[in-house]
């Protein structure tokens, strides 16, 4: 088995979750770890793995099949990935939602000048979730699609709060409103405001001497991650917040409803998650598109490429032959 030689730029929550996410996949070999911070204070789970500092990443050059990308949506990764996409095959997590067409845009043309292919915005939401968004519209083209997300931790919302001045921890839970759920289920076809669909829910530590109101302004002001949705702020200790918010469940429903013949038949279709870790749950998904974007690369395909690009066989370590006998 040739194995996909690959390293991991960013070693939080996502890094150390795609860590843990490539010792279940045989098919792949982790050679390095890449970090902003002292490689020193890097303890990788696996054995023998070199730690390296971002400045020193051309030592990496021609030694890996492609790049995790780790980072954060808000700043991180609109810096970090046309950088890196100009040396290596990348793979992201960028979940930006209203910003991911000129993230593509900026990606693509940076993968394509440097014969590179990078996988963008992969995960469950964007990504398999965006999947069986085209999927229920595609089968059923008259009709209406929803998503709700949670009640969960979101890690991008999240990492927004803790990059405010004045944050020491932060966590962001996102809350279905059951209403909402509930009549889409029903099949009436609602009209939902981004407002009436969910909440934001914020647990924030403050360093000492921040000024709290002012945290609390820029979080529920935040443009695409906060100012559109109704968000609650709760200051509380270190203590609480270390004995109640370490965990990262999360989840979801895509609804796709729709009507054929004439109007006369209702079809609901449902697509749900139920997540004990949303990081763990998301580098998985992340691990089975870098097999795919390597596989694809090596078949010559250069520049970005989302989740909507890959062919379901090129996820899977299994042969066409296995696929058709075993899963289709």
């Amino acid at each position: 088995m040739e194995k996909i030689r690959v390293a991991i730029s960013g070693y939080g929550n996502i890094g150390k979750a795609v860590e843990l996410s490539l010792m279940q996949n045989p098919d792949f070999e982790l050679v390095a770890i890449v970090t902003r911070r002292s490689p020193e204070s890097i303890t990788p789970i696996t054995k023998n793995i070199s730690v390296i500092h971002e400045d020193n990443i051309d030592t990496l050059v021609n030694k890996i099949d492609i790049m995790f990308l780790c980072g954060g949506s808000a700043t991180d990764l609109p810096k970090q990935t046309p950088i890196y996409a100009q040396k290596f095959n990348t793979i992201d997590t960028f979940d930006t939602h209203a910003k991911i067409p000129e993230y593509f845009e900026k990606v693509d043309s940076t993968a394509k000048e440097n014969n590179h292919i990078s996988m963008i915005s992969c995960g469950w939401d964007p990504g398999l979730f965006s999947t069986m968004r085209v999927l229920g519209s595609s089968i059923l083209p008259q009709g209406e699609t929803y998503t709700f997300w949670g009640k969960g931790v979101s890690q991008g919302h999240s990492d927004a709060i803790r990059r405010i001045d004045g944050v020491k921890m932060g966590i962001q839970y996102t809350i279905p409103v059951d209403n909402a759920v509930n009549e889409v289920r029903r099949g009436t076809n609602p009209v939902l405001s981004t407002r009436d669909k969910h909440l934001r829910e914020c647990f924030v530590v403050a360093k000492e001497g921040a000024d709290s109101q002012e945290i609390e302004r820029q979080i529920v002001t935040m443009p695409n991650y906060f100012a559109d949705y109704n968000t609650i702020v709760h200051f509380i200790t270190e203590e609480e917040f270390k004995e109640n918010h370490q965990k990262m469940p999360h989840g979801g429903f895509v609804f796709r409803t729709g009507q054929t013949n004439d109007n006369k038949n209702n079809h609901i279709v449902e697509f749900s998650l139920k997540l004990d870790s949303n990081a763990e749950f998301t580098a998985s998904v992340v691990v089975a598109y870098a097999r795919a974007t390597v596989r694809m690369y090596r078949e010559n395909r250069r520049g970005a490429i989302t989740v909507f690009d890959v062919p379901p066989f090129m996820l899977s370590n299994l042969s066409n032959e296995e696929l058709r006998k075993e899963l289709l």
